[in-house]
Order: C-alpha cells, then structure tokens, then sequence
C-alpha cells in the first residue's frame, strides 16, 4: 500500500475527511508524492503525512479523489462482494419485504459513482465515476455472485460522466434483459421499461411514501400531478379513493400510467391527461374578477422532477415550486390534504417549507402539517455527506 501514489491535503481541508465525507476537491489538493494514473487507487494523507484513506484518482474531475475506505483496502471482487453484501443487508433490515429496491446507493453506500437498483430478477447498474468505470468487470462478477440475477443492465446515461471524462454508456452487462417488465412495489405492479425509463427504470425512491400518502385517500377525490406510471395515483385507488385523476407531460407516461391501472384493476377509478402541469392548473384556477375558484380535490398530489441543476438556477426554481403550489391550494377542499414533494439536493427542507407557506399566504390559506417525508430506506441518508439526502416531503392539511 505505501507504493501507492500520495495525495497530500491541504492545511485545514482533512477534517471534513476524516468525518466521513468521502470528496477530495480538486482545490484541497496540495501535492501527488508521485503520478498517478486516471482510476488509479490512491492513498491520502494530510499535510503533516497522517494517513487519512484510499480511494481513486482522477485528474479531469473536479473531484479529484473519491474516497472508498479510510483504511487501506485492496480493490478486487472480494471488496465489491463485502461492501454490496453489507448494503444489501441494510435493506433486509429496513425494507424486508420489498422485491424491487436500490441495492447499491453510492455515497450512501460507501461506494461513490455506482448504483445499483434491482427491479425483481433483473439489476440496472449507473455509473458516474471514472475509478468505477474501470472496475466494472469486478462489480459485475461481484453481483452476478450476491444475487443471480437474470440479467444485469447498465444505464450510464447520467450527464455527470463528461465530468469525469467518460461518454454514456448503455446495454446489457450480463444476462438476457427484458426490455419491458413488471415490477412490484407494495404489491401493486407497474411496468417499466428498463432501457428508456426515468433513471434506471423508475422512481425506487417514493416506495415508502406511496404507501403513507395513500394513507389520506379514502373517500377522496384525488389530482395526481407530475404521475409519471401512476405511483402515488394507484396507492391512493388501492386505499378507497373515489376517484384519481393524474396529469403528467409525458404522453408515453400516461399511456403507461393508464395500463397499469387497468392491469392493477383500478381502471374504473382513474382518468389521465397528457399535459403540461403547469398549464393545467394555470387553467383550472383562473377566474374573472369576483369570481371565486371552487375547490375540487380532497387530497393533491405535487411530485415535480427537480427544478434545479445547480445552485444558480435556485431561484428560478422557488419561484416554480410557489407557483404549483399556490394553484394546487386554490383547488383543494377545506380539510383536503396537499402532499408535496422536492427531489432537489440545492432545495433544504426548511427553504422548501417557506416557499410552500409563501405559497399559502399569497392564496390567504392556513395550512396544517400533518406529515414529514424522506427517501425511501434503500436510498440511505448520511448526514456528513449532504449530497445523500435529496428528497423531501410535507402533507398539509388546509384549514381553512
């Protein structure tokens, strides 16, 4: 291990470190004792040669080292079979019950730039570093052994890659993969397709909160807004609502969203608009002067894609969240329920609560918290690395 090359930290810049966060900016970098090569393990001690990790190289990221370990390891099969193990055995704990999940959470994991999402007998890898790229062989030989699968995919199609120097990557790794499947989550199926769908397939990380939001939806009459395959719509059908109705702007999602309901005996209850959401709800709430909107739903549903790619576009994106949240309010009955989600990491908790209350008092409405939501257990928060924790949720009643 001391023959590996030495990344030397900066003065001040280890402590971050050595509490569990795994980067090494480009900027804490004092010196290399010796080349390394792009991918390659390194070892990184601070300025005063005190041994802090090992982790992999890479020069063209801004990231310039991810640590794996804080102890010197050596990177092969082996390290991938323990590390993907322990993972796994996170989710038996927490999710003992669930045949599709995030089996591997980079960060989250201890393994930064690999994902691994299993949808029933099939695995879709995502990977966004370099050191990992190169490795790739050994996480597949390692995953073939945890979990058999029947095939394993990769859906390297994350734009952070050209950060790390590497083009998209797509295809099977192992195994004969289905296109198009049936996953299962809380006992409702949703077919997906694992070539094109969002992210590796679909949104793994709601799981939790399907379930809990449907918790609202008896009796209800309830808007689905953002529904992509109809996750929150067909929990809240499942749980006695009246009546669904879900609006997403991908007419393929729709199309979807309108077979699983059939497939899930809930054609009945549900109807589907392809449409911008915004739009939409722009129409539904306008109104001549004197004129008052009448409320319609029972229980609204905003689950947006993040808003924001960046710091920059923040504000931009604030003033998105307020404008779907101040039409939703506008459409919910009195007593109804809001249940209202954030996937940005740039948008806290507390910054998204203001704008949704900044929301509530330009509409002259009271709102009452009743629920907090986060990601699903498979997506594991560590509250050193911020950059684990992305999603958050409120349900609010309106009291008037």
């Amino acid at each position: 291990m001391d023959t590996l090359p030495t990344v030397l930290i900066k003065p001040g810049d280890a402590d971050r470190l050595v509490a569990g966060h795994p980067w090494v900016y480009a900027g804490s970098v004092l010196r290399l004792t010796q080349p390394a090569q792009d991918g390659q393990l390194v070892q990184v001690k601070d300025h005063r040669q005190r041994f802090l990790g090992t982790g992999f190289f890479n020069s063209k990221s801004k990231i310039n080292v991810r640590v794996l370990s804080p102890e010197r390891v050596v990177v092969d099969q082996a390290f991938f079979e323990t590390r993907i193990r322990a993972a796994r055995e996170v989710r038996k704990r927490h999710l003992p019950s669930a045949t599709s999940m995030r089996v591997v959470n980079a960060e989250g994991d201890f393994l930064s730039g690999l994902i691994v999402d299993k949808y029933e007998d099939t695995l879709a890898v995502q990977i966004s570093a370099l050191g990992m790229d190169q490795r790739k062989p050994m996480i597949v030989a390692a995953l073939n052994a945890i979990f058999a699968p029947r095939a394993i995919v990769e859906r390297s199609d994350v734009a952070s890659r050209k950060f790390e120097g590497l083009t998209e990557s797509n295809g099977p790794l192992s195994g004969e993969a289905p296109t198009s499947m049936v996953v299962r989550l809380n006992g409702l199926e949703f077919e997906t397709d694992l070539a094109t769908g969002h992210k590796t397939g679909l949104y793994l990380d709601q799981q939790v909160n399907y379930q809990r939001v449907s918790e609202f939806a008896a009796g209800a009459q309830v808007l689905d807004c953002f529904s992509f395959l109809g996750g929150f719509g067909l929990h809240a059908a499942r749980c006695g609502a009246a009546q669904v109705h879900m609006l997403d702007q991908s007419a393929d999602a729709i199309a979807a969203a309108t077979r699983n309901a059939a497939r899930n005996g809930f054609a009945d209850k549900c109807s589907f608009e392809a449409t911008n959401v915004f739009d939409w709800l722009k129409a539904q709430t306008a109104s001549r002067p004197n004129e008052k909107v009448i409320p319609k739903f029972d229980l609204i549903i905003l689950d947006p894609p993040s808003f924001t790619r960046n710091r920059a576009s923040v504000p931009d994106a604030l003033r998105g969240y307020k404008e779907i949240h101040l039409r939703a309010l506008k459409l919910l009955k009195p007593g109804g329920i809001l249940a209202t989600f954030c996937c940005s990491h740039h948008v806290d908790s507390n910054l998204f609560q203001d704008t949704v209350l900044s929301a509530a008092y330009d509409a002259r409405k009271i709102l009452r918290r009743v629920a907090t939501y986060s990601q699903s257990p498979d997506h594991p928060i560590i509250p050193m690395i911020p950059e684990t924790e992305y999603l958050k949720g409120f349900a609010y009643e309106l009291v008037r």
